[in-house]
This record gives C-alpha cells, structure tokens and sequence, in this order.
C-alpha cells in the first residue's frame, strides 16, 4: 500500500479493488460481496451524493449499524473528498444534535429504525440531507423476503421528502454512474473523517483524522499478522463496531490490503460462530468482555473455530484469568493491543512471532513515539518506572474539533515535537513490552468504552430533584469497571428511587452509559475550593470491595 503524502483512502481502496476485483472483500449476513461489486456500489454512491450537490470537505454522519451499506457509504464519502462523521447507532437525539452542531455536518446516512430520532433533530442542526438505509437493502431478494416474513429484520418508519432518500433507491438510479462526474483528489494531509470519543468533559470531543494517518496507522496494524498469513489471505471477524477506532484500523483497514471482512449488524454469539467456521475467519477481534462471553457460552463446543490463527483483544486490558482459560481451552493466546482514537488506534501490538509476558499489552509500533512521564512534571521517570503515556507520531492528531481549552490539555509541545497525553499511567520493561497500570483522568472503562463520568453526573444534575452528583467506576472482572453514581437530592425531595434515576438516564444516555447502581448521600466530598473529590469516592469502594 503506498503511504506517500498525497495519498487517500479511497484511492488506497481503489487500487486494491482493481486488483482484486473477483475476490471476496466483504461478508454481510452469509452474503459475498467481491471487491468488484463494492467498488461499483461506492461508485453509484458518491454519484448520487455529488447530484445531491455534497461538496468537497462537508461533514457527514454516519448512523447506521454494521453493514456492507456502512462500508459503501464510507468509501463514498471519502471518494467525493468529503468527511466522514462516523457514530454508534444507538445514539440518541440527545447526542445526535450534539455531534451534528460540534461537527456542523449537512447530511447524514441513517437506519429506519433511528429515522425518528433524526426527524426530530433536524430543525435544531445544520442537517439539510437524510438518506434512509434498510439493513436488508443490500442482500438478495430472497433474503430480504424471508427476513421480513419472519419478521428476523428490524423495521423503522420513514417518510421520504425532497431533502430524504432511499439508499436503495439511490443505488438503482445511479446503478451506472456518468464517467464524467467530478473527482476531486484530497492530499494526504486532508482530514478524512472525525471520530467522536468520551473523555473527562461532559461532551464528547471530535478527533479529526487525515488521510495519512490512518493509511499509515491501518497498513500497521493489519499487517500484524504477516508472520502468520499474508494480508490478502486474511479472513477477519469484525466484532468491534466500525464506528470505533478499533472496528476501523484493525477490521475496515483490511479492505485497503485485500482481505475479508466478515460484518454483522450486532453481536450474536451462535451466528459469529457459524461465520468463523463457515467462512474459515483467520482473525477475530474483540473486547476482553466478549472473550468472557465466548468462554460461558452454552453452545461453544458445538462450533470448529479452530481456523482463527490470530485473537486479537483491545479495549481495555484482557484478565488474566480469561487468557489463561482461553489457551487451555484453545491451545492459543489471546494477543493484546493498546491504542485510542487520538492515535488512530493501535501504539503498542503484541508480536504474533514472541510470547509476550503475562498483562502486556504489546510493544510500540514502527509509526509511533512515547516517553513515560510524571504527569504532574512531564519530566521523563526512571526506566521501568510507572507514569503517564505520551505519544508522537509523524501524521498524528494535533487538536480536539472546536474545543481548545481540552486540545491544550491533551496536546503538549516538548522537545520540538507534539505529544498527546494518554491520561493512562503505564510501564515498560527493559524489553520494550508495556504495561497498563492506571488512569489519571476521570474516565470509566466499561466493556471496552470510555465513558466521561462528569457527562453522566451532567445528565443526573438535569434531573429536578438532584442538587450533586458523583459517577466513579466500580472494578469488575466482567467488565471491566461498572459505573456507580452517589447523589444527593434536594432537601425537599421526597420519594425518589435509584430507580426513577436510572430511568431519566435512559432517557438520556446510550445504554452502556448508564449507572448500574446509585447511593444516595447527604453530601460529597469536596477540596477547599469546591471541586468534587472522586478519589475518595473511589478509595471507599476499594475499601469496601477488599472487606
């Protein structure tokens, strides 16, 4: 894969579709789609986008599960040098009018089942387009038939208009796409998409990543594995979502290399063992939480799973336990990975060549630099010593969409070049294998997320009966932390239940944001100048949890 400047992604995807054109890219619900046939649908749709009058360098979201529809539309956008704007489809209005005001984007790619929630934003953000996709659209006739007749295939309402549009019907009016059609090439320094992560702040922050860094970022990654196989030989099950770094760099990026992509709109045990065996999957990804799952699932031995060389795990750091459960029930070992969405994914990869030591979560990768510093100095510790992580790279991520003050936080200049604070305190040994240690900042690992606990302490606040509130995350070996909320109500509140509170989340927050547990307080603890002391919060539930 060429990694010059001036490079693209969608050239990247077109130079390996021509010349693989028969072979198999993307695997969607038993369904094959060689690269040929992506490439003429990424074509029918980066034509109706320009007919749309989309521009070079305008936003759009894209708010569907995953689908061969969420590779297509992907593509598209990078092929008419737009941006891309990728988000979890369990999103709610709530966060959807957040992220399409912060990125401003004009379009956004949707399901029918969250048409509704779309509708209701649009006369609040700069929305003005809305193409409306069926997770069947794509899959032959028969299967969407049986689909729909046993009602297997989720259904939303839609209403099409002047500014709304079927993807399906898109696909067959540009079926032919004019050869003439503008292209405009974007350098590789063009920002190629925003990706939206948690953090310490109550809102989630756009990382805007170019065209160079994730081609270089990608290539690394997915190539891994070539002690093992080559590249265009790999079969990948794509777990991850694609709207995650992970899902993208270490799934999508496959589709720049020539291999195969094995996609389901959400996770079903039975049905991504029947694709691994069906389909003879090289490599699986997943997060440490899923690993669990598989190794309690009733119906395991019922599956030969035995054609995936590599188990790749990120996210957050894999037990002990499980690993050690996993090589005596498979005779492999689960490798791991470390990484965040500001460094395009992966920073230190487990070699599939070496046995790494126990809770490594692998060695630094060609592209990138760290240096292990005292978070509070940036001053560099002693060899071997536990600090903060910081990480360089030549195309890296330089600043947070809109937000300076959290840029100038995370982003620091030292020695004449631009680091990025990982807020995550990790080790490294005299043979280069680093170690996850702790977190720094506020933020809550739960099933592999990062979750800001001042934006659920935000939404608690909201709520009429509730004058504080404090969010920690609670240690827990299925999950990695579960979140936990103290509050304290109004002193003319009566009646109101964890209950009732979870409830108002819900209404608010995505699913896996939400608290599993609440304790109410009289008050909370607080330094002199009033900032809330959630150490202390965390310090009682390690109390409580050791006796």
């Amino acid at each position: 894969m060429n990694k010059t400047v001036d490079h693209n992604i969608f050239s990247a995807f077109e130079a390996t579709a021509e010349r693989r054109k028969d072979n198999t890219a993307v695997i969607y619900l038993g369904t094959r789609f060689s690269y040929g046939k992506i490439k003429d649908l990424v074509d029918c749709f980066a034509a109706a986008l320009i007919d749309m009058g989309l521009k070079p360098g305008q936003k759009i979201i894209i708010y569907i599960p995953n689908s061969v529809q969420w590779v297509v539309a992907w593509l598209g956008i990078q092929k008419i040098s737009a941006v891309c704007v990728p988000i979890t489809p369990i999103y709610t209005p709530h966060d959807l009018k957040y992220i399409a005001n912060d990125s401003d984007a004009e379009a956004i790619v949707c399901a029918d089942t969250n048409f509704g929630y779309v509708t209701s934003v649009l006369s609040e953000t700069p929305l003005k387009r809305v193409i409306v996709t069926k997770m069947a659209d794509l899959l032959p006739w028969w299967k969407r038939y049986f689909g729909y007749l046993f009602d297997i295939i989720p259904r939303g309402k839609i209403a099409l208009t002047d500014n709304t549009y079927s993807f399906k019907k898109l696909m067959s009016q540009f079926h032919n796409p004019s050869p003439a059609k503008p292209e405009t090439e974007q350098n590789g320094n063009a920002v190629a998409e925003v990706l939206y992560t948690g953090g310490t702040t109550k809102f989630s922050k756009g990382v805007p990543i170019s065209h160079n860094l994730f081609i270089v970022s990608a290539d690394e990654q997915i190539r891994i594995t070539d002690p093992l196989f080559a590249a265009e030989d790999n079969v990948i099950m794509g777990n991850a979502p694609l709207f995650h770094i992970l899902g993208q760099t270490c799934g999508l990026a496959t589709l720049l290399a020539g291999g195969t992509l094995i996609l389901q709109p959400r996770i079903n045990l039975d049905a991504a063992f029947d694709a691994i065996q069906r389909f003879k999957a090289k490599t699986m990804i997943g997060v440490p939480t899923l690993y669990r799952m598989i190794l309690e699932h009733d119906r395991l031995d019922q599956y030969d799973l035995s054609s995936v060389e590599y188990w790749f795990c990120a996210g957050d750091v894999l037990p002990v336990e499980v690993g050690k459960r996993w090589k005596e029930k498979f005779a492999k070992t689960i490798l791991q990975g470390y990484g965040a969405t500001e460094t395009c994914g992966g920073v230190s990869m487990c070699p599939v060549d070496i046995e790494s030591p126990p809770k490594s979560v692998g060695r630094i990768v060609a592209s990138k630099k760290v240096k292990i510093v005292d978070p509070a100095t940036l001053a560099a510790v002693t060899p071997g010593e536990p600090g903060e992580l910081l990480v360089s790279s030549e195309h890296m991520v330089t600043n947070y969409l809109k937000k300076p003050e959290e840029t100038a936080e995370s982003f620091v200049d030292l020695e004449g070049n631009k680091w990025y604070r990982t807020a995550d305190i990790m080790s490294m040994d005299e043979d280069g294998n680093l170690y996850f240690v702790d977190r720094t900042v506020d933020t809550i690992k739960h099933k592999g997320y990062r979750i800001s606990a001042s934006e659920i302490e935000s939404v608690l606040q909201e709520h009429p009966a509730v004058i504080g509130s404090c969010v920690v995350g609670v240690p827990d070996e299925k999950v990695g932390e579960r979140i936990k909320a103290y509050v304290v109500l109004k002193e003319d509140i009566k009646g109101i239940t964890g209950y009732e509170l979870i409830k108002w989340c819900r209404q608010n927050l995505v699913p896996y944001k939400i608290p599993q547990y609440i304790e109410f307080r009289d008050m909370l603890p607080k330094s002199k100048v009033g900032k809330l002391l959630r150490r202390e919060i965390r310090g009682e539930e390690m109390r409580r949890k050791e006796g």
